[in-house]
């Protein structure tokens, strides 16, 4: 029929379904009529593919029967012409794609994320490119990079690294998710541009521990804090909690999240899911361990419960900081970890079993990779008590003036 404006609005919408109506020119413009609403279509073949495309154009009222006429036919020339619109549109959608819909999609693909690793990457996205959160991810540019690299610099180099580290995780999943036909939108990760430029920064690693001279003083401030009469549950549960991770080497998510159902302590183990290496973990609980455990109420679901609700501990800095005055350093709870490692080498344990025991992968020797049990160590509770009971011995000569410290075991071998 001949499209006018009259015409158009004199036309009765369908009480069901819908209904096509082409206009006299030119070809392939029309007009859809539903229920509610008449909508302006154009459909014509895409040039060389031979795909027939429907797109809608928009809402009569929305756009005069001009404006429509005039989108029509450029959008036949475009197709006359090889341009194949539903590409297009998918393209410019992917374009218009922001930092933070890109963050969800990321997170909803990637199903085995640990909870820490989405918490890292939404910290990231509310504080260091929190004003790119809203904007398209295809729009960050190398320049932008190293700006905003620089700018997070300043104020913290290992946190700049990690969360740079995160944005280029994030964009080589946008490369391989958004793409034109075969070719990413992202022609490059722009992140590269710091290895090429070689601008990331160079952070020590962190060694901290208690020096192994004062884990016996350490020992007894933790000792003394459990027992305090006038203690509070919440300050008993910190100094059980720094006590655990002392002990074992635990890593703080796994020894202050742990939970009733992972403990036997008739047996004397432990149990860790999904650890960080990925391999489920069954650990020997040592004895000392076993005798902290012991004491501990069983309110909850957690052995280290939250102060209030259902949750598990999520602090232990005033404890941390009486085993920092004690120890003559700042302790962290990682710290506690490399402490760990420094009394199984004093024992004379083997490096091997200390990283089995600190739920390490092992590499490099195929016998040990390969013909040794990685999952259920156990066997290694000779060593887990070896070392704590280590910890408790330099405890009790911290105590007494009156007992004569051994030399340690790299003291021992250098003589």
């Amino acid at each position: 029929m001949k499209f006018t404006k009259r015409s158009i609005e004199s036309l009765p919408l369908p009480s069901s379904g819908q209904k096509l109506i082409w206009a006299d020119d030119p070809k392939g413009f029309g007009i859809r009529l539903t229920v509610a609403k008449k909508t302006y279509v154009v459909q014509g073949r895409v040039r060389g593919s031979g795909k027939s495309r429907r797109i809608s154009l928009g809402e009569h009222g929305t756009l005069t029967l001009d404006e429509a006429r005039r989108m029509a036919r450029k959008e036949i020339s475009a197709m006359l012409s090889g341009a194949d619109p539903v590409k297009i549109k998918k393209v410019e959608k992917a374009h218009a794609v922001t930092l933070k819909k890109l963050v969800e999609k990321y997170i909803e693909d990637r199903r085995d994320l640990k909870q820490s690793s989405i918490d890292d990457i939404n910290k990231h996205l509310r504080g260091s490119f929190n004003g790119w959160a809203d904007r398209p991810f295809a729009a960050i540019t190398r320049d932008k990079v190293v700006a905003r690299f620089r700018q997070l610099s300043e104020r913290s180099p290992a946190q700049a690294n990690q969360a740079f580290r995160v944005l280029r995780a994030l964009l080589n999943y946008a490369r391989a998710a958004y793409r034109d036909g075969e070719t990413p939108i992202l022609p490059e990760n722009p992140v590269r541009v710091l290895s090429d430029a070689k601008l990331w920064n160079r952070v020590p690693s962190r060694s901290g521990r208690i020096p192994t001279d004062k884990i016996g003083a350490a020992w007894n401030i933790l000792r003394d804090l459990r027992n305090a009469q006038d203690q509070t549950r919440i300050a008993e549960t910190m100094a059980d909690a720094v006590s655990f991770l002392m002990l074992t080497g635990a890593r703080w998510s796994e020894g202050a999240a742990l939970t009733w159902d992972r403990v036997n302590l008739d047996e004397a183990w432990w149990y860790l899911p999904d650890p960080k290496n990925r391999i489920p973990l069954t650990l020997p609980l040592p004895n000392e361990a076993i005798k902290i455990l012991e004491r501990r109420p069983r309110s909850g679901n957690y052995v280290f419960p939250a102060r209030s609700g259902d949750g598990h501990i999520t602090d232990t800095r005033s404890v941390l900081v009486a085993v920092s005055e004690s120890a003559g350093v700042k302790v962290s709870p990682h710290d506690l970890r490399r402490t760990f490692r420094a009394v199984a080498g004093e024992c004379g344990i083997e490096f091997w079993k200390t990283k089995l025991l600190m739920g390490h992968k092992l590499s490099g020797d195929v016998t040990i990779t390969h013909y040794t049990e990685t999952s259920d160590l156990r066997y290694l509770a000779k060593e887990s008590n070896r070392i704590a009971d280590w910890i408790v011995s330099q405890g009790a000569i911290a105590a007494s003036k009156n007992v004569l410290q051994f030399p340690t075991h790299q003291e021992a071998e250098s003589r």
